[in-house]
């Protein structure tokens, strides 16, 4: 027998009206669904048809993780302070980090993610290439002190995830490593109904070489993404884009000092010299381990930090204050400019190709007219530096890209060696040398993908679970007392092959219809007093509301033909 209820035994508090404070529809449909409810700020209880729910979920990846080799295991959620000594992190990873005192005063941390942990344990196990490669995963809660939780569950201060960490000899192998589990989060979000794309991403604090982003699209997502119909993604961070710069014709000017007194934006500027945006020059100060850099882009675009990293090759990167913005460039802020300044320049290329363009001069209450690239000024660096916008073009097919919001899922890295070397992870090899073992590191947000899956798929009147993660298959809505016995029947008959809720509570129609569409089962099974007059069952399907009479004997044959659809 499959799992199955009758409703006036189960646990499904369902609520008429939105909660407070719940600002898009999954957290409003989670809570009025019975599916969740709020203990504190970012912190939820799943009940039991909220749970269900993360378990079909939980099972879809443990199948595809088991299919590529991995291990289940459990670590604890406690995690000490040494660990994160060991890898860096401790005084990196910041306020989210939620941290405490046993009774003898030693420091510990409720584990946002377990590369210290899992590190510790393999260079504590493993010492021979023999025993390598590794795939190890888990499920647990993660904590994370968020500033602002919000959202339900989509940024909760506590939340259940799946993750996986790979251990290998060489950084070829962590590629493979890297492109199994890469390909199973693909199958995985299939497989759970999602529309969903994998875009290049930031490392951020777990780090690595590179990594990638699994997105939910969806119009309330987090996150703004960059996507092609060719399969390229992005978030806009890292998203890349092919661009053509024209040249401009005409004759370069002899460049004039301008009086703008308190006009300093791009846009003030722009409208006090009656010139368009693109003509200025914009100039940034930024503060880096190496020293204070300047930076410039075009008045009309935006400076991608990223690509500055990068060209800078730097790992720290913050905006001068005012004082040090004064100290390079002997001016104020709002009034600095490329021209006479003695720090290094990085531009982005629009930047070079502006004929006449216009500038801070250095001076408060003055800007610079006419200035030429080569000219009047030069760079150490010049190439992207702009954020992608409306309009560009892939970089690998051409074709204009796609700006989507999106909901973070999953997020895979490759690792390389930041954790094993640092935390004295190695293997002897072949020839009996000592090598660092080679990670990559992988991680669903198990709990998300709920949301998720509720803010791609609902309406007006409540959820619209796709089969494979519904709580239950078959919602049969009995209508009448006379309707019982067939109700039973059926009930026990499906029940064989499908999970069944069955609501027969003493309530009327309206209400039932109306917790039906909330609660969102795929197929609803409705018997009143007409099955007893024409002996057919009203089928409807919650996805598209359409309505089918047929015989019980046809139903199971219909049940398949929709869960192929």
């Amino acid at each position: 027998m499959k799992y199955s209820r009758k409703l006036s035994e189960y646990f499904l508090p369902t609520l008429k009206e939105d909660p407070k404070g719940a600002e898009i529809p999954s957290h409003r449909l989670m809570v009025r669904a019975g599916m969740i409810r709020k203990l504190a700020a970012g912190i939820y209880e799943f009940l039991p048809f909220g749970w269900r729910v993360v378990k079909k979920v939980e099972n879809i990846i443990r199948e595809e993780m088991d299919r590529i080799g991995a291990q289940e295991m459990l670590m604890s959620a406690m995690q000490p302070k040494s660990l994160w000594d060991m890898s860096g992190r401790w005084d990196v990873y910041g306020p989210e980090l939620v941290r405490l005192k046993d009774r003898n005063d030693r420091e510990f941390c409720l584990g946002p993610t377990h590369e210290e942990v899992i590190t510790h344990i393999v260079a504590a196990n493993v010492k021979s290439y023999k025993e390598l490669p590794l795939l190890l995963y888990q499920f647990q809660m993660k904590f994370r002190d968020e500033i602002r939780p919000r959202f339900g569950v989509m940024r909760a201060r506590e939340f259940y995830m799946k993750d996986a960490y790979s251990f290998d000899t060489s950084e070829k192998d962590c590629k493979k490593s890297y492109s199994d589990n890469y390909n199973a989060y693909k199958r995985i979000f299939k497989r759970c109904g999602l529309d969903f794309v994998a875009v290049e991403a930031e490392t951020g604090n777990i780090g690595g070489q590179f990594s990638h982003e699994f997105m939910v699209v969806a119009d309330t997502g987090e996150e703004e993404i960059i996507v092609c119909s060719c399969g390229y993604g992005a978030n806009t961070e890292l998203a890349g884009y092919s661009r053509h710069i024209d040249e401009t014709d005409g004759n370069m000017l002899p460049a004039e000092e301008m009086y703008t007194p308190e006009v300093k934006t791009v846009r003030e500027v722009s409208s006090f010299l009656s010139e368009s945006p693109e003509k200025f020059i914009k100039t940034l100060i930024y503060k880096t381990e190496k020293g204070p850099i300047a930076v410039l882009v075009r008045g009309d675009d935006e400076l991608n930090e990223s690509f500055l990293i990068k060209a800078a090759d730097v790992r720290e990167l913050e905006k001068a204050s005012d004082k040090e913005i004064a100290e390079v460039t002997c001016g104020v802020k709002g009034f600095s400019g490329p021209v006479n300044i003695n720090i290094k320049i990085y531009a982005d290329l629009a930047v070079t190709k502006i004929l006449n363009g216009i500038s801070g001069a250095n001076k408060k209450d003055y800007h610079l007219k006419n200035i030429n690239y080569e000219r009047d000024f030069k760079a150490a660096w010049t190439g992207d530096l702009r954020k992608v916008k409306r309009g560009d073009r892939c970089p690998k097919c051409g074709s204009v890209l796609e700006f989507r919001r999106g909901i973070e899922v999953g997020h895979t890295f490759l690792l390389g060696t930041k954790y094993s070397e640092k935390m004295g992870a190695s293997f002897t090899d072949e020839d009996g040398k000592e090598k660092g073992i080679v990670m990559g590191c992988y991680g669903i947000g198990v709990s998300r993908i709920v949301a998720a899956a509720i803010e791609q798929s609902h309406d007006k009147d409540g959820i619209i679970w796709p089969f494979s993660i519904a709580p239950f298959d078959i919602h049969i809505i009995q209508l009448s007392d006379e309707a019982t016995a067939i109700c039973e029947k059926l009930y026990n008959q499906l029940s064989v092959n499908y999970e069944v809720l069955w609501d027969d509570r003493k309530e009327r129609p309206g209400a039932k219809f109306k917790d039906a569409q909330l609660i969102g089962i795929p197929i609803q099974v409705i018997i009143g007093k007409g099955y007893t007059n024409e002996g057919k069952l009203e089928v409807q399907f919650r996805k598209t509301g359409e309505k089918k009479y047929i015989k019980p004997e046809g139903l199971e044959e219909l049940i398949e033909n929709e869960k192929n659809i």
